[in-house]
């Protein structure tokens, strides 16, 4: 059998990106249970993606009760509503066996990665605050994406004077803006652009000079997309509700490292339950971004250990 529940999570303060804010995280938990075990898994649907809870749900429900994870990457698409069910087909298989997913997956067992913790759009004052805040952390994320970024970054750089930094567009900017901005990128020590350009505009980035590696996100799905990523971008930025779960993840990892790409995995604003599977993911990636749990005033029982700017695997309580 597999039920899914639509469930909310309040966030600790307003997040805010290019394309607008949000004060609670919109998730969907599904479970499978079979043999009178359980397991379960969570997705974001996105609207950038034309997904809803809605019709996420409805793709879900549509499934046989019996589907097996095989069976399961020939029925949905990559996107929101298989990563749940991939996921939760993983957690059951884990509890049933008495495994850990890894050892199904035939990794080593996983061990903590340095992670993101992500500063939302907002005035360079506030901005700078924030990062002060945060000072402590060894990466920050920002958010940008306005033609007026450069005082914000230069505001994060004064706040956070030892930090690494991650900008993230969210496809915010024209490549023009981005020709402009990117000496200042590397003179403010950015070690990684997230998706400068609209996904529909991205083929202006090849043969364009390097100052500071670029990162797929918004135009990077699963390995079908990955040859139209060649010349464009040098890093791939792997979530789960864009490759539709952990079995295509893990493929399109190792399928960008052998292509030549670097590996970024990151998340959508969720829970626990949504990071858990990421982590494995994350083991060895050059940039790890699950800081997801962080940003919500409330979590799942049995929640991911999150100390010294690490992510740490979860407990089999929470997943896998």
């Amino acid at each position: 059998m597999i039920s899914v529940t639509a469930e909310r999570f309040r966030l600790a303060e307003v997040f805010t990106i290019s394309r607008g804010a949000k004060t609670e995280a919109k998730v969907l938990t599904v479970s499978v249970t079979r043999e009178g075990v359980t397991g379960r898994g969570e997705c974001v649907p996105y609207a950038r993606y034309g997904e809803s809870l809605e019709s996420v749900t409805a793709q879900i429900e549509a499934l046989p009760g019996d589907i097996t994870r095989l069976e399961l990457q020939e029925a949905l698409q990559g996107g929101a509503a298989r990563n749940a069910v991939d996921c939760a087909l993983w957690d059951w298989e884990a509890k049933r066996s008495g495994r850990r997913a890894w050892e199904m997956a035939g990794l080593p067992a996983p061990g903590p990665e340095v992670t993101c913790y992500t500063l939302s759009l907002d005035t360079p004052e506030a901005m700078r605050a924030s990062a002060a805040r945060h000072a402590d952390r060894p990466i920050l994320k920002i958010k940008l994406g306005t033609p007026d970024d450069i005082p914000r970054l230069e505001a994060v750089r004064a706040g956070a004077p030892r930090s690494r930094i991650v900008v993230d567009a969210n496809e915010g900017w024209t490549i023009e803006q981005f020709l402009d901005f990117q000496s200042h990128l590397q003179r403010l020590g950015v070690t990684l652009v997230e998706q400068p350009l609209p996904a529909a505009a991205d083929e202006a980035l090849i043969g364009v000079e390097r100052l500071v590696p670029i990162c797929a996100d918004e135009s990077a799905h699963t390995r079908a997309g990955l040859v139209d990523l060649r010349g464009k971008y040098d890093v791939v930025n792997i979530k789960l509700d864009k490759t539709g779960g952990l079995t295509e993840a893990l493929a399109l990892r190792d399928l960008a490292l052998a292509e030549g790409f670097g590996v970024m995995v990151g998340c959508m604003v969720g829970s626990s339950l949504a990071m858990a599977p990421a982590v494995l993911v994350a083991q060895g990636a050059a940039v790890t971004d699950l800081d997801g749990p962080l940003l919500l005033a409330e979590d799942r029982a049995s929640p991911l250990k999150y100390a010294d700017g690490m992510v740490f695997p979860p407990e089999a309580a929470l997943w896998g």
